[in-house]
C-alpha cells in the first residue's frame, strides 16, 4: 500500500449531537448538529485490558491479552462558543427540562429527584445524546449513543473575544460504541452571528454576586455538574443510567477591588446556616428576570466559598459562591 501524501488540520474535525429518542438505538431521525468548536478532545474508549504474563512465561503472549468493551464508561469533551442551539441541547440534557417547556430558560429544582433511563425507554428526546466526532469530509466518523452531559461549564473573559459567552462539556456513555469506522453523517452546520452571547450584555444592577451587585467584573465562569451512574452490564454496555449523584452549581468571578467588594472578606467570615448574611443571591443578566434570546444566569441561594486577592494592573478580587437549595427556589437557572 502506498503512503498518503494527505493530511488533517485539527480544525477540520466536527462534534455533532442529536437528541436520541430511544435507548440503545443510535439517532438517525432528528438532525445532527454541529457544535462551534474550539476545540474536540480524544474520546476516553476506556477498555478493560489485562496484560498480565501467564502460562509460565516470562513474556506477555498473545494468548495472555485479554480485553472487554461492555462493562466500560465513554467519555467525550468538547468546547467552543456558547451558541443559541448548542446551549438548547446541553441545557435540556444536563437540567433534564425539555427545550422550549419554559421559554428557552432552563432551570434545576432545589429538590429535584433522582432520574433513570434505560434499555426499553422511548420518548427520551432531551434526555439521551447521540454523538459523532467527524473530520469533515472524509467520512470518517465516531459515533457514541445514549450520553448524557455530566459538566457544563459556561465562561467569558472581557478580554478574550469581547467577553463572548464560551462553553466545555463532558459526556458519558456506558452503551458499547456505536461505529468506529467510515460513515456518513447529514450534518446541520449552520450557527449564526446573532446565536452568540456576551458577558458586556449584563447590566449593572444585575451584575451581582452573593447579594453584591453593580460589580465590575473582568470573567466568570460557571460550572454545572450532573453525575451519572451506570448500572446492568449486558451485551450491548450497561442498561440503566441513573442521575443520582449531587447536581452541583458553583461560579468564579473576577471582580474589581472597590467600594462595592471591600467588604467581602468580611461577607465570607461571617457567613452563618441562618440570617441575614446567608444563602444570598448570584445573578448575572440584563434585567431582573431572565429572558428567552437573552444569555443570563440565576442562582438564588449561593453561599461564598472563596474570596482572595487577583493582583492585576488594578487590585481584582477572586469570588467563588456555590448554590445552594431552600427547597422552593430553583438551583439555578439559566436563559439563551
Amino acid at each position: 500500500m502506498a503512503i498518503s501524501t494527505a493530511a488533517n488540520s485539527p480544525k477540520e474535525f466536527q462534534f455533532l449531537i442529536a437528541e436520541q429518542d430511544t435507548f440503545g438505538t443510535f439517532e438517525t431521525t432528528n438532525n445532527m448538529h454541529a457544535l462551534d468548536v474550539d476545540s474536540v478532545g480524544t474520546p476516553s474508549l476506556n477498555p478493560t485490558q489485562v496484560l498480565d504474563v501467564r502460562n509460565g512465561s516470562r513474556v506477555l503472549q498473545k494468548e495472555d491479552f485479554f480485553q472487554d468493551v461492555k462493562a466500560s464508561v465513554k467519555e467525550l469533551s468538547v468546547s467552543g462558543t456558547a451558541t443559541t442551539n448548542a446551549l438548547d441541547l446541553l441545557l435540556e440534557n444536563i437540567t433534564g427540562e425539555a427545550e422550549g417547556s419554559a421559554g428557552s430558560i432552563y432551570s434545576f429544582a432545589s429538590d429535584q429527584a433522582t432520574t433513570n433511563v434505560g434499555v426499553g425507554s422511548t420518548s427520551q428526546a432531551g434526555t439521551l445524546l447521540s454523538i459523532v466526532i467527524t473530520s469533515a469530509g472524509n467520512d470518517a466518523d465516531l459515533a457514541f449513543k445514549d450520553c448524557v452531559c455530566t459538566s457544563l461549564t459556561l465562561n467569558a473573559d472581557t478580554g478574550t473575544e469581547g467577553g463572548r459567552i464560551k462553553f466545555s462539556a463532558t459526556f458519558q456513555t456506558g452503551s458499547a460504541v456505536e461505529d468506529l469506522t467510515d460513515a456518513a453523517t447529514t450534518v446541520d452546520t449552520t450557527f449564526a452571528a446573532s446565536e452568540n452571547y456576551f458577558m458586556t450584555n449584563f447590566s449593572a444592577g444585575y451584575r451581582k454576586i452573593y447579594g453584591v451587585d453593580d460589580l465590575i467584573m473582568s470573567s466568570f465562569s460557571m460550572t454545572m455538574e450532573n453525575p451519572a451512574v451506570f448500572t446492568g452490564v449486558t451485551s450491548t454496555g450497561y442498561e440503566v443510567i441513573s442521575r443520582a449523584g449531587e447536581f452541583s452549581v458553583t461560579l468564579d468571578a473576577t471582580v474589581k477591588y472597590d467600594g462595592h467588594t471591600r467588604g467581602s472578606f468580611e461577607r465570607f467570615n461571617n457567613q452563618t446556616q441562618e440570617g441575614a448574611t446567608a444563602a444570598q443571591p448570584t445573578l448575572l443578566n440584563h434585567q431582573l428576570a431572565l429572558a428567552a434570546d437573552n444569555f443570563g444566569i440565576s442562582i438564588p441561594k449561593t453561599v461564598l466559598t472563596n474570596v482572595s486577592f487577583n493582583e492585576a494592573d488594578v487590585m481584582m478580587l477572586d469570588l467563588s459562591v456555590k448554590g445552594v437549595g431552600d427547597g422552593s427556589n430553583p438551583l439555578v437557572e439559566v436563559s439563551c
